[in-house]
């Protein structure tokens, strides 16, 4: 477990001010969602603020402790890792600007509002520098080994989908191009040159999350693919915990196995998910193939797992048997 308990202090100072920002945001949006009446497109307005507020604190946090791990290009991932923390925070506090102001943020086409016009820039640009910087610190982690086999796969397999997770919020900005004309939370018409959804271009969210119920919506994959690496981590150390009871998780390459099965799946999860948007269909209104195709997804995964835990334990029992033969013969 060493690998992955690192000292705090070590972390990556201006993303743990970041996260710690972010993490301050949910209750105070979580306040406005009980006093602030006021709703955006069928949601109370501070909602979009607590996602991205629970968001960025979770995912800021893992590239403060992540950057801790880097033994070549610690200056340049430094500076990338502050340049992430930066944009996140003027990124998101655009956002809260717009919320506390009743209207619209991403995907805003007001020109007649001053603050607007002056926000929609820095959103949009926000999105990219965010990629970017992402993109920089993918390649210097690959370049380099952080620890163990398993950390190393739950790292580089978790910044693949984190990457491919910033990329779908490009890919609908650019093709995905429905003008319309909202109302905003004070009763303003609001023009508009985009929205989440695919064919239904609004939707109509579940609670909490917003995601459509009434169509596909490409905010599922980007939740999915960009927390994959979280999940993945944890994965990883929970593994490494429980080697310390169970003799056939102790070799450092079954660990690193099973990480990698849980990676494949996940992956598969999150393509199945675009699939599914791409197509116009809600998470939770899945059609026949759809089914089909995450049942599938579930037994092939399920099967490697059970093969590498398989194998572990006939390694495992195999080497154990002549120590307990010397044993008994003491």
């Amino acid at each position: 477990m060493t690998s992955f308990l690192t000292p705090l202090r070590t972390w990556h100072r201006p993303l743990v001010v970041c996260a710690t920002l972010m993490l301050g945001l949910v209750p105070a949006a979580g306040v406005g969602l009980v006093v602030d009446g006021r709703t955006l497109l069928d949601e109370s307005v501070w909602v979009k603020p607590l996602k991205f507020g629970f968001a960025f604190a979770l995912y800021a946090g893992t590239l403060a402790w992540l950057l801790t791990k880097l033994s070549k290009g610690k200056r340049l991932g430094w500076w990338v890792g502050t340049v992430f923390a930066l944009t996140a925070i003027i990124e998101v506090g655009a956002i809260t600007i717009q919320a506390a102001r009743g209207t619209i943020s991403h995907f805003n086409a007001s020109q007649s509002d001053p603050v607007t016009l002056a926000l929609v820039p820095v959103l949009t640009y926000g999105v990219m520098i965010i990629l970017i910087t992402q993109l920089v610190l993918a390649i210097v982690v690959l370049i380099q080994r952080t620890g163990g086999a398993a950390l190393n796969r739950a790292i580089r397999a978790g910044l693949a989908l984190a990457v491919y997770g910033m990329l779908v919020p490009v890919y609908w900005m650019v093709t995905e191009i429905h003008p319309r004309t909202v109302t905003d939370a004070n009763g303003a018409q609001v023009p508009m040159y985009q929205g989440h959804g695919v064919g239904d271009p609004d939707g109509h969210g579940m609670p909490l999350t917003g995601w459509s119920v009434t169509g596909g919506d490409f905010r599922v994959p980007h939740f999915f693919a960009l927390h994959g690496i979280q999940a993945l981590l944890l994965l990883a150390a929970v593994l490494t915990a429980l080697a310390a009871k169970r003799a056939w998780l102790r070799d450092e390459k079954v660990r690193a196995r099973l990480v990698g099965v849980a990676a494949f799946g996940y992956a598969g999860l999150v393509a199945v998910v675009t699939w599914q948007v791409g197509r116009g269909q809600s998470l939770i209104h899945p059609d026949a193939p759809t089914l089909a195709a995450f049942a599938a997804l579930a037994l092939i995964t399920a099967l490697a797992a059970a093969g590498v835990i398989a194998a572990a334990k006939r390694v495992s029992a195999t080497t154990a048997e002549p120590v307990r033969h010397r044993q008994m013969a003491r």
